[in-house]
């Protein structure tokens, strides 16, 4: 193992940046912090993706809330998820500790306290920017993965969004899709039948129920309009800084396909909008996802292939993605290979099972003469990690058990007041807020079905009333013979007849 001196080298030449960059913090060697052995991060590869990792209780929201702190600050965007409600407290400066000073003068840095532009968002119905998309914006292939169907379902709900289309019936909530379903085996069966091919009713019904699993967990929150632009997300306020944008998703930690549905629609918008930037210096969008076990959670294996499919071609967009859990073993080998920067705390080796991962996770890192790494995982302390990274030229920085920064904003939620007043300088929610329900599919399909049924009942009324006329002139049309038998001439010529009889 080498000297103090030699890794004060080590971590100064492996972490040497020309370009912009964000400072993490300071390299620890035998336990101790190393003034000015800074763990600098460049701009240029965050958008290469990146892992928080570690134990409850270890520093992974305060190691995010750092990072998105001073990407702000570089005048660059932020999107957060924050599903245990505890990152509002960004918008306000840190109330400054003791603590908080020692801290920042063994690491070297001065200690400077800073609320951030945030802006609030929500998928339910809590308090923020209301945050939704159409069916249609989110389109076929999408809701297939999403609803975990065969390929025959697949191929039906293609058919539903081509009949919207050549219809020009627009799908904007789950209410209008489950009405074209239910049209293309009932009154509308022909019509489908003629243009598209017969529909299997089976199929339609398990997809319904499907949907309505999905409208359970809440999705019927999230399908709709007015849709959100993903261009908001990327603003930045009156002094440089990128805006902070939260989520608040406390809600719906139980309702895991909801959460993969959204972040699904999220990341396929962002890419579909957002230009090519090739080999840029700097990031567009970074997007912390916190709890990322759920997004992966009870995951088809095509949703998971969805996933893995963005995570490799969304960085050539500017996009970088955090994912935030307790144990890397949480996020699939396959987009865990794609993650750049890894900040991994402590983890508790309590269990056999706790023990491989623990294995495991040293394996995923580089190997350094300053440190054993099994050893270095169980023995980090809070707001402490072990830092792997990539340099501007793609290539491994040295692992750096690290003291991390503290946060410059305040480590806690906002009041109720706090919030109102952040909310009510919004511009997003005069944009967002205001209920839409316009003409769609199901207010269409509805009209045609009731012009439908209308004509066919006048219709009905005619042939009833062609019936009645026709019957009532065969009852007033005489009988010839009759005619004949019942007229004066025949009469006259009868009697005649009798009486030369009986004379």
């Amino acid at each position: 193992m080498g000297s103090k001196e030699n890794f004060f080298e080590h971590i100064e030449k492996g972490y040497t940046t020309k370009g912009d960059f964000i400072t993490m913090g300071a390299g620890m060697y035998n336990g101790e912090t190393v003034t000015n052995a800074f763990v600098k991060i460049p701009l240029k590869t965050l958008n290469r993706h990146g892992l928080i990792a570690g134990a409850t209780g270890t520093g992974k929201t305060k190691t995010l809330q750092v990072i998105a702190e001073n990407l702000s600050n570089k005048g660059i965007p932020v999107l957060l998820m924050d599903l245990k409600g505890d990152l509002s407290g960004i918008a306000q400066p840190s109330p400054g500790h003791p603590k908080i000073d020692e801290r920042h003068e063994k690491i070297g840095l001065p200690f400077e306290a800073s609320g951030f532009p945030v802006e609030i968002l929500s998928l339910s119905e809590q308090d923020g920017v209301r945050l939704r998309a159409t069916v249609s914006e989110f389109g076929p292939v999408l809701l297939s993965r999403i609803l975990d169907l065969t390929v025959t379902q697949e191929g039906i709900v293609a058919v539903v969004f081509k009949y919207c289309d050549d219809n020009k019936l627009p799908l904007l909530d789950l209410k209008d899709f489950k009405k074209v379903l239910q049209y293309a085996t009932g009154e509308g069966k022909k019509e489908f039948q003629e243009s598209y091919g017969r529909i299997s009713t089976s199929s339609t019904g398990t997809i319904l129920r499907k949907i309505i699993e999905l409208e359970q967990q809440g999705a019927d929150l999230f399908f709709g309009e007015k849709s959100f632009e993903v261009d908001d997300l990327v603003r930045i306020d009156e002094n440089g800084r990128g805006y902070i944008n939260i989520i608040r998703l406390t809600d719906i930690q139980d309702r895991p396909k909801l959460f993969s549905t959204f972040m699904l629609s999220l990341l396929a918008e962002i890419y579909a909008t957002f230009p090519e930037q090739g080999d840029s210096d700097r990031p567009e969008l970074i997007l912390f996802i916190d709890e990322a076990h759920l997004i992966f959670k009870e995951a088809s294996k095509a949703l998971l292939d969805q996933i893995e499919s963005i995570v490799k071609l969304i960085r050539s967009k500017g996009i970088g993605l955090y994912f935030v859990t307790q144990n890397p073993t949480d996020v699939p080998d396959d987009v865990l290979a794609q993650l750049g920067l890894k900040v991994q705390h402590a983890l508790r080796a309590f269990t056999a099972k706790d023990r491989k991962a623990i294995k495991l996770t040293a394996e995923n890192y580089p190997d350094s003469e300053f440190y054993d790494t099994k050893e270095v995982l169980t023995s980090l302390g809070i707001g402490e990690a072990l830092i792997s990274a990539l340099d501007e030229k793609g290539r491994p920085t040295p692992l750096a058990a690290t003291m991390l920064r503290a946060p410059m904003s305040r480590m806690d939620v906002l009041t109720e007041a706090e919030l109102k007043e952040t909310l009510a300088k919004s511009k997003l929610i005069k944009k967002y807020n205001d209920d839409v329900d316009r003409e769609s599919a199901y207010e269409l399909l509805n009209e045609k079905i009731e012009k439908a049924q209308k004509e066919a009942e006048k219709e009905e009324k005619q042939k009833a009333t062609s019936r009645s006329k026709t019957s009532t002139r065969r009852s007033t049309r005489m009988n010839p013979v009759v005619k004949v038998l019942t007229s004066a001439t025949f009469i006259r010529g009868v009697l005649g007849v009798l009486k030369k009889v009986i004379r």
